[in-house]
């Protein structure tokens, strides 16, 4: 009697593929410390760039209220005013609400004696973290922006001081070659802004000619504002 044929016999082949390998707590720590690192420095580069737009868009805006102002001055034959509130440190409209005024007048188009000043509208609040520059705004020959207060005929929200920038009935500015600053930066309860530590000197500003046009200054350097600015 014939043997039955053999059935194949297991493969005596061994299994030559690596065995899965996670990755050790050493790999794991470095890459969570290199994720660190690069989400800082993008939040950095990132507020720096907010900042950035914040002066660029604010310094256009006020521009832009500059020749409103002179416009009105013009059409209803009367001052009118840019004013920068600088009223009230623990404001958070300190030295970021800009409003235009300009003088009251009757319906044959007279200065109403004495003068009361009316606001053209609500004003424009400059982007957080940006500010008027108290220090570095300056009339021509380096003389204090003139302050002024707002009190009768004016709502109680916008009564208070306010640096002011003036061009009379005809649009001619009164202190041509006066500077107009602002800055990104922080600001300290009840106190002056100061630039953020670490954060590049962020300023823009123009100047105010005597026919009210305004020319943009393009770099710190020509706003004199030395390397060393901390408090503006």
């Amino acid at each position: 009697m014939k043997n039955p044929p053999l059935s194949n016999p297991p493969s005596t082949i061994p299994d030559r593929r690596p065995a899965a390998r996670g990755f050790t707590l050493v790999e794991v720590l470095t890459v969570i410390a290199i994720i660190s690192i690069l989400m800082t420095a993008g939040a950095i580069g990132l507020g720096n760039l907010t900042a950035g737009k914040g002066t660029s868009s604010a310094i256009a805006t006020c521009e832009s209220l500059f020749e409103e102002a002179r416009t009105i001055a013009v059409s209803k034959r009367c001052k009118a005013r840019v004013l920068v509130d600088i009223n009230d440190p623990a404001n958070t409209n300190y030295l970021r609400r800009i409003v235009i005024a300009h003088e009251k007048i009757d319906d044959k188009g007279a200065v109403i004696v004495p003068v009361t000043w009316v606001l053209a509208s609500r004003g424009y609040t400059m982007p957080t973290g940006t500010f008027f520059s108290r220090v570095f705004s300056k009339k021509q020959a380096g003389g204090v922006i003139d302050e002024v207060t707002l009190s009768t005929g004016i709502s109680t929200a916008y009564q208070g001081k306010y640096a002011s920038f003036e061009f009379n009935g005809e649009g001619i500015f009164s202190e041509p070659g006066a500077s107009f600053i602002i800055a990104a930066g922080v600001r300290p309860k009840n106190s002056g802004p100061r630039t953020a530590a670490g954060a590049d000197r962020d300023f823009a500003g123009f100047v105010i000619w005597r026919n009210g046009r305004t020319s943009t200054y393009r770099s710190p350097n020509q706003m004199n504002i030395p390397d060393t600015a901390k408090n503006f």
